[in-house]
C-alpha cells in the first residue's frame, strides 16, 4: 500500500506519521511507499518516517505516483482542489479538513460509531471535527439505548486545535517574547469563547460543526443541540462539558456500564479520590476519557458528562488511520 500524506509537516501530519509508525491500526509492514507532501516553503526539506528520511513532495508529484491512500491534513481549500484528483485515480482520500463534511454524498466517519457507511464506491471520506469525534464516540451508544432529545455543550479546546502558530503564540506569551499572533486576544492566563469564525446566527463555525456533524454521524437530525466553544491555554487535548437530556428513563448503573463497555472509551470517575479526566493526562493517548457522570436533576431524564481526548490523536490523526484500517479490513484497499 502506497500512502501519500498531505500536510506532513503540520501538527496533525506529524501525529499521523507517529500513529502509522506505531502499527496499532495499520501494520507498518503493509506500507510499501510513503509520500510526504507539504507547502512550497517546505520543498527541499525531509521528514523522518519509520526511521527513514523522505523528501517533501509537491501535490502534483504525489499525484503522479498514484498512491492507494491519501491522508489530507492541509486545509479545506487544498482538499477541495486536490482530493477529487486523487480520487479520480482510484485513490482513497481521508480528509481531515471541513471541505467535505457537510456533503450528503461523502461519508463522515468515526469507525466505532458509523463504520458501516464506508463503502468502496465513495473514494473521499471525511474525518470529523476533533471535538465532535470524542463526543459522539461516547454519546452514540447512549442514544441507541435511551434516545437523546437535547444536548447542551461547552468545550474547552486546546491551542493545538488551531495549529502550530497558536502553540507558538502561547509559548511566546509565557516567555514574554513578542511574535506573530493567530488569536484576537492573549491566550496565556486567559480563555475566550471564540473558536473558528462567527456566523450570522451568532454562533461560531466550531459550534455549528458540533451540531451539524453530530446529526450526520449519529443519523439523528432530531436531536436539539446548542454549544459554546471556549479556547483554553493547554496542550494536551480538548475537554467538554456535555449535558444530555434523554427521552427515556435510565438507571445510573446501566448508564455507567454502557460507557465502560464502549470500545475506545475509558471511564475515570472516582470523586472520592479526585479522579476525573484531564487533558494533561489524555495527551498521547487514543482513548476518550469520561468522568463526572451524574444525574441532572433539573430535567426528568438528564445527565452530565465530562469528556476529554487528545485532539491531535483520536480527534484527528488516529481517527483517520482507523478509517484507513477499516478500508483494509473491508478489503477495499489491498495491502
Amino acid at each position: 500500500m502506497k500512502i501519500a500524506l498531505i500536510g506532513a509537516t503540520g501538527l496533525v501530519g506529524n501525529v499521523m506519521m507517529r500513529v502509522l509508525e506505531e502499527s496499532k491500526y495499520v501494520p507498518i509492514s503493509s506500507i510499501s511507499g510513503f509520500i510526504p507532501v507539504a507547502s512550497e516553503k517546505s520543498l527541499g526539506t525531509e521528514v523522518i518516517f519509520n526511521n527513514r528520511k523522505y523528501r517533501i513532495h509537491t501535490l502534483a508529484e504525489a499525484l503522479e505516483q498514484k498512491p492507494d491512500l491519501a491522508l489530507f491534513s492541509a486545509g479545506a481549500d487544498v482538499s477541495r482542489e486536490w482530493a477529487p484528483l486523487f480520487a479520480a485515480q482510484n485513490c482513497f482520500v481521508i480528509d481531515n479538513s471541513s471541505a467535505w463534511r457537510k456533503d450528503a454524498n461523502i461519508p463522515l466517519v468515526v469507525p466505532e460509531v458509523n463504520g458501516h457507511v464506508v463503502s468502496g464506491s465513495q473514494r473521499i471520506i471525511a474525518n470529523p471535527n476533533c471535538s465532535t469525534i470524542q463526543m459522539v464516540a461516547v454519546l452514540a451508544p447512549l442514544h441507541k439505548k435511551y434516545n437523546i432529545k437535547r444536548l447542551v455543550i461547552s468545550t474547552y479546546q486546546s491551542v493545538t486545535g488551531t495549529g502550530a502558530k497558536a502553540v507558538r503564540q502561547l509559548e511566546n506569551e509565557r516567555q514574554g517574547i513578542s511574535g506573530s499572533r493567530v488569536y484576537p486576544h492573549p491566550i496565556d492566563l486567559n480563555i475566550f469563547p471564540h473558536g473558528g469564525v462567527f456566523m450570522p446566527n451568532g454562533y461560531t463555525s466550531e459550534e455549528m460543526k458540533l451540531e451539524e456533524e453530530s446529526h450526520k454521524i449519529m443519523q439523528a437530525p432530531e436531536i436539539r443541540i446548542t454549544s459554546t466553544v471556549v479556547r483554553v491555554p493547554v496542550y494536551g487535548g480538548h475537554s467538554e462539558s456535555v449535558n444530555v437530556e434523554f427521552a427515556n428513563q435510565f438507571e445510573m448503573d446501566d448508564m455507567l456500564r454502557i460507557i465502560s463497555a464502549t470500545k475506545g472509551i475509558v471511564l475515570q470517575d472516582d470523586i472520592d479520590k479526585a479522579v476525573y479526566p484531564m487533558p494533561k493526562y489524555a495527551e498521547g493517548r487514543d482513548e476518550v476519557f469520561v468522568g463526572r457522570v451524574r444525574r441532572d436533576f433539573s430535567v426528568d431524564h438528564g445527565i452530565n458528562l465530562w469528556i476529554v481526548a487528545d485532539n491531535l490523536r483520536k480527534g484527528a490523526a488516529t481517527n483517520a488511520v482507523q478509517i484507513a484500517a477499516l478500508l483494509m479490513q473491508k478489503e477495499f484497499i489491498n495491502a
